[in-house]
């Protein structure tokens, strides 16, 4: 049973009133994830969220409900929030998950934005953090209190908001371990740290790429050298860097060599990224910000998709070495170091996938160059359980009721660890992950921005999907 209309209006009200203002306090705030901020603690950053948020929700707790902020030593903090169940079967619980940590600002945002300058325009709030994901805590608590205002069940629920998910979870496994018999045992996890196609209906994700992070440093000299005297003699590092790139990614297709970076593509997986294709046309890549005639890495949508989804990709994202343009002399420079991200599918070990980039790129270096690969981080991707028909319903009267339009599926290409820390634990649990991540909202990036209406009726499909649960 949906909830009702004057329910749907109350939600509303609660954005526009409550919600909306305080994310855009919570934009305000530079709390970058601790890989981003190895001085949070001093910073402090991170405390103010952490307490803007959860004063937000001990504001708003449903009756009983409890909220601890948990500290385990020198770790990032970890918002957890205890709901007693209004229904649904006895030992049931249903754990509803989120972060609040950022990504660093980047460059590029349009005059009159900024990572921490939230700018309201029409249904759309810019700033860091916003979509990604400050609004799950309270998309989350207002989905509980949607459900008890009208009376319908809920199992019991507990909300994990937790602060280092952008540095790859370090600290979550510990959490998690500590707070095991709080959970209790899972029939259902619902994540709001995902994406969606558009903004027309709901979207739930069937798979999450993993990611193997890592420093490529390489040097030829302990110093630099005139140029005109040492080029020809001695090889620049970044040839050496393109030569050793070459090992791992073909440059001409962008497809990665190493087999162990790569999987076979489930059959229904394929069918889902043609289903996806046939809903968004060409948006799958031209939602992307693309200088005039740039054109994608291929013509067929549905390969599009699944290179996005189910294989791997490498990006650099950071280099050190270089001087800035205005500064570069004419010199031989001693060292290049990047960091590499490089996206693995589902199903494959990402520590194997990391071990295995690690050994391509550090043997038998070209011209003897001291080449080191530091693998700082493995995360495993992955690939959700069958789905359960009351899910699959659920999710269609979902999307039906609040957005108008068919519930859709696809796979992500984005990495969440909790995740398959989730999916290892509780192999029973049905997954209902989602998000408002869609066309433009440019996560990480520059001009990054919450859709508002699509953040409302997110939370009244959950609302729905919690009390359709119970009922099971």
């Amino acid at each position: 049973m949906p909830v009702s209309e004057a329910t749907a209006k109350w939600v509303e009200e609660q954005f526009a009133k409550s919600i909306v203002p305080t994310l855009v306090d919570y934009i305000k705030i530079p709390n970058k994830s601790p890989g981003f901020d190895p001085e949070w603690r001093k910073n402090g950053h991170m405390a103010k969220a952490v307490e803007l948020l959860s004063g937000w929700a001990k504001a708003n707790l449903p009756e009983g409900a409890k909220l601890e902020v948990v500290q385990l030593g020198e770790r990032t903090p970890l918002i957890f929030i205890e709901v007693p169940g209004t229904g649904g079967k006895a030992g049931d619980t249903v754990m509803l998950y989120g972060h609040l940590d950022k990504q660093p600002e980047m460059t590029g945002w349009r005059e009159g934005l900024g990572p921490w300058t939230p700018v309201i325009e029409g249904d759309k709030l810019y700033g860091r953090g916003g979509a990604d994901d400050g609004y799950s805590i309270f998309a989350s608590l207002t989905a509980i209190n949607a459900v008890r205002r009208d009376k319908l069940p809920h199992a019991r629920c507990v909300v994990l908001i937790e602060a280092c998910e952008e540095s790859g979870s370090g600290d979550l496994p510990a959490y998690i371990e500590h707070l095991m018999p709080r959970i209790g045992e899972l029939s259902l996890v619902v994540c709001l740290d995902s994406g969606c196609a558009n903004y027309d209906q709901l979207w739930s994700t069937t798979s999450l790429r993993g990611l193997v992070l890592g420093t490529l440093e390489i040097s030829l000299l302990t110093e630099g050298v005139h140029s005109g005297d040492g080029t020809g003699v001695i090889a620049a590092s970044e040839r050496v860097l393109r030569m050793l790139l070459d090992r791992i990614d073909d440059s001409h297709t962008g497809m990665m060599k190493l087999h162990e970076l790569s999987t076979q593509i489930p059959k229904a997986r394929v069918l889902q990224a043609e289903k996806t294709a046939q809903v968004i046309g060409d948006e799958v890549w031209n939602k992307f910000p693309l200088q005039p005639g740039v054109s994608a890495m291929a013509k067929d949508n549905i390969e599009l998709i699944l290179n996005r989804t189910w294989r791997p990709g490498l990006a650099v994202t950071g280099a050190d070495g270089w001087p800035p343009i205005q500064n570069a002399g004419n010199v031989l420079r001693p060292v290049t170091k990047v960091k590499l991200s490089i996206r693995v599918p589902p199903r494959v070990d990402a520590v194997k996938a990391a071990a295995a980039v690690k050994k391509a790129l550090e043997k038998d270096p070209p011209y003897g160059a001291k080449v080191t690969f530091d693998a700082r981080d493995a995360s495993a991707g992955w690939d959700a359980p069958e789905m359960a028909p009351w899910l699959d319903k659920a999710l269609e009267a979902a999307s039906q009721k609040h957005f108008g339009k068919p519930a859709m599926y696809m796979g992500e290409g984005g990495t969440i660890p909790f995740m398959y820390m989730l999916g290892e634990k509780f192999p029973k649990a049905q997954f209902c992950i989602t998000g408002v991540l869609g066309p433009g909202s440019n996560a990480h990036g520059p001009n990054e921005f919450l859709h508002i209406p699509t953040a409302r009726r997110l939370t009244l499909c959950v609302a729905d999907v919690l009390a359709t649960h119970a009922q099971q």
